[in-house]
């Protein structure tokens, strides 16, 4: 197993993502599944496990530390999340906190992440009113939370904006970050904004969950020239490998062969070559399916409306590329509505300064049409906030 050094922890690089555990048709998590799986990571070296309030309608905390029951709490690290996108309302943090602790048995968490920070859900963690930020400080300092992070699905801009605002607050961010969102969702600049302002990447969604890890036939062939017996994700991971400020590799797998698969990656080091690479961004290219936008910002001049429209068109690319986004839609969300799509005047100026020739109002039409067709993040968190209500005893 390769490692990272963090802080003076052994970190191994790949770290099990326990979002994707294997469920029946009632929801019921497939614990034997869950335990061989562990057992097996272990074994061979994984030491990081990850995961959140809300993952599986609220049993992932418990099937995971069913997992790891047997072993000494001292031989892993634990990263949860907590789940400011989903509250009710203002709610008594500190004792949703503790929910995760006693659910997950144990007193600290190694690692703890404000959960899923977007142009949305911003209004919830940067609340005087909700005080999240507040109190996992505290909870940092009272030595529950050994080390504070967030994950983000945000633009660029907003994590620039709240890295700044917080500067010194987090100590690690987990971003989705893969060799085809490096273009698509400018995970590039997301890595370089973060160590700028020193600190360590998590990466979430290597394989893109899953699209990365079974490509078409034709992108998997070209890939097997260089190595037939290496498997499409084995390039995903050791393209995130090159980075050195990515500590931790989160993967949610779901099968035992796919911990195999994946161990084998993290086995020891194989530095990616620039020639794999150049295939790997020749594949992501051919997988996208949006429009050419380079963020020139040439099609914001005289928008009558004041649109923000390489935003637009990136919430676009998501939706054509992930076919449907839920990230993208809470980043629409968090858009005033005269800020949306739908606001377009169809005025045409944009498309005649755009160097890419894209028929901005076209796309603005069919943005609206995905947007407003994709499930609202109200109904799709409708029943975590029943969940945080129950737990707190809400109802």
């Amino acid at each position: 197993m390769l490692y990272n050094d963090y802080k003076g922890m052994k970190l191994s690089r790949l770290g099990f993502g326990c979002m994707r555990f294997k469920t029946d048709e009632n929801g019921v998590i497939d614990q034997e599944k869950v335990n061989a799986m562990f057992d097996l990571a272990i074994a061979n070296g994984v030491n990081y496990f990850d995961t959140a309030y809300p993952y599986l309608n609220g049993n992932s905390e418990i099937a995971m530390v069913k997992g790891l029951e047997k072993y000494p709490r001292e031989s892993y690290y634990l990263a949860d999340k907590f789940p400011g996108h989903s509250l009710p309302g203002p709610v008594d943090n500190i004792a949703l906190f503790h929910v995760s602790l006693k659910k997950c048995n144990t007193d600290y968490f190694d690692f703890y992440l404000l959960h899923n920070i977007t142009e949305w859900s911003i209004q919830f963690y940067d609340s005087e009113e909700y005080h999240i930020i507040q109190d996992m400080i505290k909870m940092r300092e009272e030595g529950k939370i050994r080390h504070l992070g967030f994950s983000f699905h945000g633009g660029a801009e907003l994590l620039e904006s709240f890295l700044t605002k917080y500067e010194g607050v987090f100590e690690f961010v987990q971003i989705q970050c893969n060799y085809l969102d490096w273009t698509l969702q400018d995970a590039k600049r997301k890595y370089e904004i973060i160590t700028s302002h020193g600190l360590d990447v998590w990466v979430m969604e290597p394989l893109r969950g899953g699209k990365l890890a079974v490509l078409p036939e034709e992108a998997s062939a070209k890939l097997k020239r260089f190595d037939p017996d290496a498997s499409d994700a084995s390039y995903a991971f050791r393209y995130l490998q090159q980075y050195p400020a990515i500590k931790v590799i989160l993967s949610g797998m779901t099968e035992p062969s796919e911990v195999e698969d994946n161990l084998k990656a993290f086995a020891a080091e194989k530095p990616i070559t620039e020639e794999e690479t150049a295939v790997l961004y020749e594949i992501a290219e051919s997988m996208k399916t949006g429009v050419p936008c380079t963020g020139c910002r040439y099609c914001c001049k005289g928008c009558p409306a004041e649109l923000d429209i390489p935003l637009l068109l990136e919430c676009y690319n998501t939706y054509k590329t992930a076919e449907g986004n839920v990230p993208a839609s809470m980043r629409l969300d968090g858009l005033a509505e005269d800020k949306r799509a739908d606001s377009c005047v169809g005025c045409g100026q944009c498309t005649h300064a755009c160097p890419q020739g894209i028929d901005v109002p076209a796309v603005m039409q069919e943005l609206d049409r995905l947007y407003k067709e994709a499930p609202s993040w109200a109904d799709l968190s409708k029943d975590r906030k029943v969940s945080i209500a129950r737990d707190l005893g809400m109802n």
